[in-house]
């Protein structure tokens, strides 16, 4: 079901992705933002905040009491459960991170307000970007931290969370702004990425959240995951990654909220 708001007359929407709250600095910048600048606005939070049940609630509580409206999903660290073991599997521990989301009051599901709509679309990575190497498959966390039902493949666990979005409803009087954690298409990864980085494209994201995002005829495409900031048009969509990244990571990511729209 949509959740529907009136908003203010005046209201802006901000992004921010892969906040890593494990990291002190980190969780300080989230504490310091003002509890005043942005009680009319929204913020699209697009996933990996931390795998602490503790430290994903306390964060999305200080992001709600800030923003009227906080839209939120779970990226890939959210799904980590060797740090806490008290889930049976990660499924198991999406459904506890919606929980803690819904009771932190983050909106997870489509959001109409102000002449917008904003749609969240879950997913996961099923190597439509690329076959993992062996390093890959070594060094990728989710391959040890992640735990899944026995059997279960990459493309089966993506599909089981796509299967999770809502089907897509026309309403042209609403500008559309779709929202997922994972890349919907490998190609807004810029060209000055080196080639020894591009290993970890086949744990980017799936071809298929592309054609599910497009289905809703959005004017702007926001993800996150891959901490590399890019603002780019692609076939008449925009898409967005603001990602705030890892303490060192100040080259690629700006560490900052961005404005996508204002009413």
């Amino acid at each position: 079901m949509a959740q529907t708001e009136p908003g203010p007359e005046l209201m802006r929407v901000f992004t921010v992705s892969d906040l890593h709250v494990d990291y002190d600095e980190n969780d300080q910048w989230v504490a310091g933002l003002s509890t005043a600048d942005y009680v009319d606005d929204l913020l699209i939070l697009a996933g990996d905040v931390s795998d602490m049940p503790q430290r994903l609630g306390r964060t999305l509580e200080r992001l709600a009491l800030r923003f009227r409206t906080l839209i939120y999903l779970p990226g890939n660290h959210e799904l980590w459960v060797v740090r806490d073991r008290t889930h049976e599997d990660s499924f198991a521990k999406f459904d506890e991170v919606r929980r803690i989301a819904h009771e932190s009051g983050a909106v997870q599901q489509v959001w109409h307000g102000a002449g917008l709509r904003i749609v969240p679309l879950y997913g996961w990575y099923d190597f439509s970007f690329g076959e993992p190497s062996r390093d890959l498959r070594l060094a990728w966390t989710d391959f040890r931290a992640c735990r899944w039902p026995e059997g279960m493949t990459p493309a089966m666990i993506t599909d089981a969370f796509l299967a999770r979005n809502p089907t897509p409803v026309a309403a042209a009087h609403l500008a559309t702004i779709t929202v997922s954690h994972f890349l919907p298409r490998i190609d807004v990864m810029p060209d000055f990425i080196p080639p020894a980085k591009r290993i970890v494209y086949p744990v980017l994201g799936t071809r298929k959240l592309e054609a599910q995002l497009r289905a809703w005829r959005p004017v702007t495409h926001v993800y996150g995951h891959s901490h590399v900031n890019r603002d780019q048009v692609i076939d008449g969509v925009r898409y967005v990654n603001n990602a705030f990244g890892y303490p060192g990571e100040t080259r690629i990511a700006a560490k900052r909220l961005l404005c996508l729209h204002e009413t």
